[in-house]
């Protein structure tokens, strides 16, 4: 059968470097100190760097209707193709980020974005039709798939299980900081220039290059490959799932991914309830002007403002999720996804039913209940695939999930929920969304089984 080293080897520079002599026992607890600040703050900068240069489509999206004569139906193909590709690489480029030098993947990635950004703005042959623009976007979708499987692996390898809830969570609010950070980029680029829609593109693209070099310099790959000893030891913290090492010599990587991903009752668990996770997430938010207008009567600029509270509470919610299942139900992260996934359908039910004449405040608060309890268990299901899967393929497991979050979840609360409100109205899709979150409960609390069984085994082993 063929050798995963050789297959590791065929990833060129990309490869991950091996393991060298451990440094001697009084320089370890200082490096270890120095790194895991500078690792955590390199995928935080890093990763927040791809959210610049995403999906800028919709920033100048009037811009491009204008001057290129682009309708609402072909942007919104432009645009997909980014949501597409997006969702197929996540897991793709896992497989590849798992066996490779996080150092070097998640700039190379960063920078490709950039660079296919430039092309954008620099290269009319780029936006000379649907087609092209589209193919065009599917190609940066593809690059920013090589951001989340090495940051997700970095978190693995330099934070141990029982911090790793809190510093994922932290990590996680680096999208907020990106999405805000292209607006106000964005729109100086478009002032400085005069409206020039190219701005949006290349403007961000340069600031993401600067960023992927800072990135390069901060990170380094796992703690093995400095002369570290891996965390696990150095934290006294066992892992919830051995790693793969013993098999390494006798299956193929994809063996190894078909054994601990494909067929992992746990990681396929956590996809299906991702797709759930995500109808929530998106089923509500990309709809929250229209239900505010259609059904209480509120103007745009409200649901505008009840759209931008979901997202914001989204940050609050994703810290105290992390920190909940940490310091609350010590590293059970099930435990804090049941709670947040039952404060989601509660929320949701009560936004439903609040009366026409509401006070506005009291449907932003709402709202914001809703934001700051979805992206709790959106922050989790990543958080619990690297958790419980060998760190081998620890990312490539957190991408499986993500492809079913992005191609089925957000896909059906984008076209799903438009046919569902279009057919039966605002109450038919409300009493679905609700139906929803209980099968996300009960899903999360399968997980939460099997979850429970491998900590008190890992524990006993561990003799913690």
């Amino acid at each position: 059968m063929k050798d995963t080293k050789n297959a590791d080897r065929s990833l060129g520079f990309l490869s991950a470097p091996p393991p060298i002599p451990r440094l001697p026992k009084e320089e370890i607890a200082p490096l270890y100190k120095r790194l895991r600040l500078s690792v955590f703050m390199g995928i935080f900068i890093g990763y927040a760097g791809y959210y610049l240069i995403r999906n800028n489509v919709s920033l100048v999206g009037p811009l491009l209707k204008s001057e290129l004569g682009y309708d609402k139906v072909a942007l919104g193909v432009i645009a997909n193709a980014v949501l597409i590709s997006y969702g197929l690489s996540k897991f793709f480029m896992a497989t590849m980020s798992d066996r490779a030098n996080a150092r070097y993947f998640l700039p190379l990635g960063l920078a490709l974005s950039a660079l296919t950004n430039l092309f954008i703005a620099f290269v009319p042959f780029a936006t000379a039709s649907v087609s092209v623009f589209a193919t065009v976007m599917f190609i940066n979708g593809w690059f920013q798939g090589m951001g989340w499987p090495p940051s997700g692996r970095s978190l693995v390898h330099w934070f141990s299980t029982n911090e790793r809830g809190w510093k994922t969570s932290v990590w996680n609010c680096a999208h907020n900081v990106g999405g805000a950070g292209v607006g106000v980029a964005a729109a100086y680029a478009l002032d400085f220039t005069g409206n020039q829609w190219q701005s949006a593109f290349w403007f961000p693209a340069v600031i993401a290059l600067i960023v992927a070099a800072i990135t390069f310099v901060l990170m380094r790959d796992t703690p093995e490959s400095v002369g570290l000893p891996p965390i696990e030891e150095f934290r006294n913290d066992p892992p919830k799932v051995d790693a793969v090492d013993s098999e390494l010599a006798h299956l193929s990587y994809w063996q190894i991914i078909f054994r601990h991903v494909l067929t992992n009752r746990v990681v396929v668990l956590l996809a299906i309830t991702n797709v759930f996770v995500y109808t929530l997430r998106y089923g509500v938010l990309y709809w929250i002007p229209f239900y505010l207008k259609e059904v209480h009567g509120t103007k745009l600029a409200g649901g505008i403002a009840g759209f931008s509270l979901y997202e914001i509470a989204g940050i609050v919610g994703t810290l105290l999720c992390g920190w909940v299942s940490d310091k609350v139900f010590k590293g059970w992260r099930s435990g804090a996804g049941i709670l947040f996934l039952g404060i989601t359908g509660a929320s949701i039910a009560i936004y439903w039913l609040l009366p026409v004449g509401t006070p506005f405040w009291i449907m932003m608060t709402i709202i914001g209940v809703i934001g700051g309890a979805i992206y709790g268990p959106v922050m989790l299901i990543g958080l619990q695939a690297i958790d419980l899967s060998p760190r081998n393929v620890a990312g490539t497991a957190a991408g499986f999930t993500g492809l079913f979050g992005y191609l089925l979840g957000a896909s059906f609360a984008s076209t799903g929920v438009g046919i569902l409100i279009n057919s039966f109205g605002w109450n038919v899709t409300y009493i679905v969304l609700i139906g929803v979150s209980v099968i996300s409960v009960i899903l999360m609390l399968i997980i939460g089984k099997d979850e429970r069984r491998l900590i008190d085994e890992h524990h006993a082993k561990w003799g913690n």
